[in-house]
């Protein structure tokens, strides 16, 4: 499955997938930037975030950094396997080291001003 054909992007790196539930994460190229991830803090089942909130924490051996929200949301399922084993980001931060699933509360709006892949890739040139 090709994520990025999918996926929009944040500037500050998240990914969402829309779908049912929307599947939300950090981009290969934030991984890359980070290193080898070492700790990861995800929010809990039933928490709810408004869009640019920060709802999880993430450490590497380079940098720590807050992971924010793309659109407002309410958390229905947590990647609890990375929470155990946060260095299987490293590996893939797509198919199987997505963070959250969350089911949308803001409206269609929030989407307007996220990147598609391609457009996110140009920006970081």
């Amino acid at each position: 499955m090709n994520f990025s054909d999918d996926i929009l992007c944040t500037k500050s790196h998240e990914y969402i997938l829309k779908g049912d539930l929307c599947t939300v994460g950090l981009t290969d190229y934030a991984i890359e930037q980070l290193g080898d991830i070492v700790f990861l803090e995800l929010p809990e089942v039933g928490d709810e975030f408004a869009k640019g909130e920060a709802f999880a924490n993430i450490e590497s051996v380079k940098a720590a950094s807050e992971i924010y929200m793309p659109v407002s949301g309410k958390v229905v399922e947590v990647n609890t396997d990375l929470i155990e084993a946060p260095e299987k980001l490293n590996e893939d931060s797509y198919e199987n080291g997505w963070l959250v699933k969350i089911e949308t509360t803001g409206d269609e709006e929030e989407f307007s001003d996220l990147l598609s892949y391609s457009e996110y890739k140009e920006e970081l040139e």
